[in-house]
């Protein structure tokens, strides 16, 4: 999309083979551990991008797909997109395996990094000691690059690797990305959660394919859009239980998701337009809704092979309101993430949804639309005495939250407290994001 545009520092990329630590470094320099790491080949598949900083310099650190020369779906969709992303980085890492040694494959991966003409530096990995140095990088020097030897294990060599980097970017100004929504997309496998980031992005930074399950690690992007700024965090699919892999990188990879859900602003729960919303959806909404978080539930696929699109739309709103009945005031966006149709219309609701997160009322109007509500329907007899209110305020945005005085909070029943809940929704109009309203013990001259 013309109007979208990428917000990036000055970058640096880790290339290399299959299971040489990659990812490790990629956790090491961004202090994080975004990118999972599993002492097996291929658990990378997509590029993850994480901000880092050395003394006084910021830099972008993206982590890439193992390099192989296989001829597989996947090891060809990670070489394309490898070769893209050295067109627009400005350095790059190449870590070898010193365990391993110098490999046929190794020299293939430099080529395409020499061919890209960037600036390079070799860290041969997995040199458990200083004894080792000069015997297990020996090797590697015939390859006449600058070589570091490195355990990024036990973080040995990756001070002079940070160094190295330091001196490529140069002097850099401190970038801050204001007025930020975070964005998490989540969904179960092949919904189209990586065709939609994609298309936002406008760029092929995730692997896309027919196979469930190929995005394994939650993964943040930055871009613009007009005069807002998203931070767009694309995760593994949520599969239910009994589906998931035995090796253990599904349930990190489940932990990821729920983590991003955690830190975003807005979800967008990705279905699959041509099943429709499921069961395990609804979990997964339940999960967000657990979380008090914005949620705009996006139909997918929902142009693929239907003549009579407003009927079919129609049929889905219906099953929507079936399976999702107890939040039946979730905004609800059709697109084609493959076709970029509905992307417009996704960012106006996000834009909506933002507006309601936000909003914020006085005080005093607060308690004159209370005074109202409870003349009208005064809260259940606790016991043997009424409840009574004394005053309201707002305690928090994103989400509106209010706090309401009482003689006896615990009289306020749950359907009470979702009776003024859904007042205030429909007073200020706030369909479609979480409202909270809590009570509390307090003396004072009754509403």
């Amino acid at each position: 999309m013309s109007s979208i545009k990428t917000y990036r520092l000055k970058n640096v990329a880790i290339i290399g083979r299959p299971n040489v630590g990659k990812s490790t470094l990629f956790n090491i320099l961004t202090d994080s551990r975004k990118a999972l790491v599993k002492n097996q080949p291929g658990v990378t598949r997509d590029i993850r991008y994480d901000k880092a900083s050395w003394r006084d310099r910021q830099f972008e650190v993206i982590d890439t797909g193992g390099l192989t020369d296989s001829n597989d779906i996947f090891s060809q969709l990670i070489k394309e997109q490898v070769l893209e992303l050295l067109k627009s980085v400005d350095a790059v890492v190449f870590v070898t395996d010193a365990r391993a040694g110098l490999c046929p494959e190794d020299r293939d991966v430099l080529k395409i990094i020499k061919k890209a003409n960037k600036p390079h530096i070799v860290a041969v990995n997995k040199i458990d000691s200083h004894t080792d140095l000069d015997t297990l990088t020996y090797e590697f020097l015939e390859l006449g690059e600058k070589v570091i030897g490195c355990s990024f294990e036990n973080r040995f060599g990756t001070t002079d690797v940070l160094e190295w980097i330091y001196e490529q970017i140069g002097e850099q100004v401190m970038v801050e990305v204001p007025n930020l929504i975070t964005l998490a997309i989540v969904g179960k496998p092949n919904a189209g959660k990586s065709s939609l980031t994609n298309e936002l992005l406008g760029e092929n930074r995730m692997l896309v394919s027919e196979v469930a399950g190929t995005t394994t690690d939650s993964i943040d992007s930055y871009i613009q859009r007009g005069d807002r700024q998203y931070c767009i965090v694309d995760t593994a699919g949520l599969r239910k239980k009994n589906k998931r892999r035995k090796d253990g990188l599904e349930m990190l990879s489940g932990i990821q998701s729920i983590k991003s859900i955690k830190r975003a602003d807005i979800v967008l729960l990705v279905v699959d337009g041509l099943i429709g919303p499921t069961d395990q959806d609804a979990k997964v909404l339940n999960e967000v809704i657990a979380s008090h978080k914005g949620v705009i539930l996006v139909v997918n696929k929902s142009d693929v092979g239907r003549k009579e699109i407003d009927d079919y739309r129609q049929t889905l709103r219906e099953q929507t309101a079936d399976t999702f009945h107890f939040f039946d005031d979730i905004p609800v966006v059709f697109i084609s993430a493959k076709l970029g149709h509905g992307i417009n219309e996704l960012f106006e609701c996000i834009e909506e949804t933002w507006r309601k997160l936000n909003f914020r009322v006085s005080t005093s109007d607060l308690n004159d639309f209370f005074i109202k509500v409870i003349r009208r329907a005064p809260a259940p007899v606790a016991g043997t005495k009424n409840v009574k209110f004394y005053y309201a305020t707002q305690t928090q945005q994103r989400p509106p939250s209010f706090m309401a005085f009482a003689n006896r909070p615990d009289g306020v029943t749950n359907a009470y407290r979702r009776f003024l809940v859904n007042q205030i929704k429909e007073n200020w109009n706030l369909k479609g994001v979480p409202v909270r309203v809590f009570a509390i013990q307090n003396k004072g001259k009754e509403l």
